[in-house]
């Protein structure tokens, strides 16, 4: 028989994953979300994508402040669940709701555990130039995304993929992963799981705005590394002033690793090839503030900029 499911998640990754859900034929008894946040010009609560989804599919929807409160958990248990699938879902579980469901928590990480566990698995990949990730459902304890996993499915990353489209990928393969896992679960009562290795344990802290400047005199490509990890969001960014013109901010949405050398951040050729500490990167998609993303020739048709300048000073 079809399960009776809690699902607990926030951001855009979630959504696939609750379609998928629905569509296996599962019951969903609520949905459990961070609760709507001012957004937009006017700043007016806006509810998370997950909640948004659920209330258009008709599934009840829950957005405590936190799970702390014997009332809350009360609640949550009283749903009677065989399991609560978990992604994304920006609260830590206390105790006393893991142990609620029949078969307990289980949670879809972007990652391959051990390595990155924590907030920003995608974009710090990315950032360290990983080859390959995954997504994994792994069954949910007390501890930070320590859980054993119960099943598995590799990813590889591109050399120019950007965290955007890494996310969508990862998405779509964990909106697989979990209905593949819950038939498992559904027609044997039971899900193994193996415990996490105890080497190779790494942490993806959440990004810090900090971190979105690039430093052009580390080597060309951990420079775009960087950039790529933090494409499109927060995005990366650099000074620029064009010909004649007054200083900007630009963010650099996408880069590819190019021939030459030069002071770092100095523009080598007229189609953007900008030198780093070490060889060069060519810029290929850039924003400009309160502009849209555009392509570095429509960029270059309105921001001149000519051999020999420095970037990023």
């Amino acid at each position: 028989m079809p399960l009776n499911l809690v699902f607990m998640g926030t951001p855009d990754f979630s959504v696939p994953a609750v379609d998928a859900i629905v569509a296996a034929g599962h019951r969903v008894l609520c949905v459990y979300s961070q609760p709507p946040r001012p957004a937009g010009r006017g700043m007016a609560e806006r509810p998370s994508p997950v909640h948004a989804r659920a209330e258009a599919l008709g599934l009840p929807v829950r957005t405590p402040l936190s799970l702390k409160s014997e009332e809350d958990q009360a609640a949550f248990a009283a749903l009677g669940a065989d399991a609560a699938v978990v992604i994304a879902y920006g609260l830590i579980l206390p105790r006393a709701v893991l142990a609620a469901p029949r078969f307990g928590c289980f949670n879809v990480h972007a990652s391959k555990l051990p390595r990155w566990r924590g907030a920003a698995p995608i974009h710090r990949a990315i950032m360290a130039g990983d080859t390959e990730t995954a997504v994994m459902v792994m069954q949910m304890e007390a501890g930070l995304d320590t859980g054993p996993v119960a099943a598995t499915r590799l990813v590889p990353i591109g050399p120019d993929v950007t965290t955007g489209a890494l996310h969508d990928t990862l998405a779509r393969a964990g909106a697989d992963l979990i209905v593949e896992a819950l038939a498992a679960l559904e027609k044997n009562g039971a899900l193994p799981s193996v415990a996490q290795p105890l080497d190779g344990v790494t942490y993806a802290a959440k990004i810090d705005k900090a971190e979105a400047r690039i430093d052009l005199s580390k080597p060309a490509h951990e420079v775009h590394n960087h950039i790529r990890g933090l494409s499109p969001f927060p995005g990366a960014w650099l000074d620029a002033t064009p010909s004649g013109g007054k200083p900007e901010r630009l963010k650099i949405l996408r880069t590819e690793l190019a021939k030459g050398s030069g002071t770092p951040g100095e523009v080598l050729d007229d189609a953007l090839a900008i030198a780093c500490g070490e060889g060069a990167i060519r810029l290929l998609e850039v924003q400009r503030a309160g502009k849209r993303a555009m392509t570095a020739e429509d960029f270059l048709r309105g921001f001149a900029v000519s051999r020999g300048t420095i970037l990023g000073a």
